[in-house]
């Protein structure tokens, strides 16, 4: 039985009716997508010596896609875990052309068969306090960058913003008066909004007094007034970071992401004692099991646990509570 539809067609129906008609996937999932089928198409044409236009969708098969994801981790050098979410985006594909296309069942299941990657799941990284504070004062606050990179830092750390969340925020998204606070559209289109603290405030409406650059409305414009890249606010904190080191040599000894900033953020609500659910609310997780993350990672919540228990020979005493006085002068 031949296909009623050639791979280009599928594929044009996959991005345009499911995944932005029915599913309104977000621009972000929709660029990743695109990204690892345009990966896919090139492998193939080098492999098959034809077009992307002109491949039959049974050209497409698991051994093809297995030879992709390998060719990405040995050629292109990728983790495992990038070569998972490739993987994603080629399932998400195949799940589709299962409805469309049954009559190639066989090879479909084949490809969905195909396993994930295994990989080794690192404790998240974070800065304290005291790096925090260094990375803040890092940009020179007498020139317009300066302002605004210090701005969005403060955003940042304050928020726990993602990266697409804080490069895609417009002055309009901004309410300093009572209840002050910030409004966006997260992972899976999610509405939140997330409380300003007093210094916050502060900043942004020096900010937003600041004449925007081409009369944008981006809250953080780049030079021409449009939307910073993942790339230019990676530059940015990188040449801030290097800077604070001078005062602060922990940092030298950190790799930095914008992601970092919502780490730490997740951090200092944890180590003050605030309920997983609320941090997962705060965060925009879509589950409190994501927030586990920073449970494990909290070394000074281990070593609390780890006094309370008797050492190896040691004599177990009775429990004695915590004097009240200090507790309240420690939670303050």
């Amino acid at each position: 039985m031949k296909s009623s539809a050639t791979l280009a067609v599928l594929l044009e129906s996959f991005f345009t009716q499911r995944l932005m008609n029915q599913r309104q996937a977000s621009p972000h999932t929709i660029s990743s997508y695109r990204d690892t089928f345009r990966l896919l198409l090139q492998f193939a044409q080098q492999r098959l010596h034809k077009s992307p236009a002109r491949l039959a969708f049974e050209e497409i098969d698991a051994p093809m896609i297995a030879a992709f994801l390998d060719d990405l981790e040995k050629g292109r050098g990728i983790t495992a875990r990038s070569r998972n979410l490739r993987l994603t985006a080629v399932r998400s594909f195949f799940h589709y052309a299962a409805y469309e296309e049954p009559s190639h069942s066989a090879q479909i299941q084949r490809v969905l068969a195909i396993p994930g990657k295994r990989h080794t799941r690192c404790l998240v990284h974070f800065l304290n306090r005291p790096e925090i504070d260094a990375l803040l004062a890092a940009p020179n606050q007498e020139t317009w960058f300066g302002r605004r990179d210090h701005a969005l830092l403060l955003v940042a750390v304050q928020t726990g913003l993602r990266l697409s969340e804080l490069t895609g925020l417009k002055r309009d998204d901004v309410t300093l008066g009572t209840g002050a606070h910030v409004r966006c559209v997260g992972k899976g289109r999610k509405e939140r909004c997330t409380p300003l603290a007093k210094t916050t405030v502060a900043v942004l409406k020096a900010w937003l007094h600041e004449p925007p650059k081409h009369s944008s409305e981006v809250l953080f414009p780049n030079a021409g007034g449009g939307r910073l890249s993942p790339d230019s606010v990676a530059d940015l904190l990188a040449k801030h970071v290097t800077l604070a080191c001078e005062s602060c040599p922990s940092l030298q000894k950190k790799h930095v992401t914008p992601h970092v900033l919502r780490h730490s953020m997740a951090m200092g609500l944890l180590q003050a004692g605030v309920d997983r659910a609320v941090i997962a609310l705060w965060l925009g997780h879509e589950s409190v099991e994501t927030t586990q993350i920073y449970l494990e990672a909290n070394l000074a919540m281990k070593e609390e646990i780890l006094a309370k228990t008797t050492p190896p020979g040691g004599k177990p005493g009775r429990y004695r509570p915590g004097d009240e006085l200090l507790a309240f002068l420690k939670n303050l």
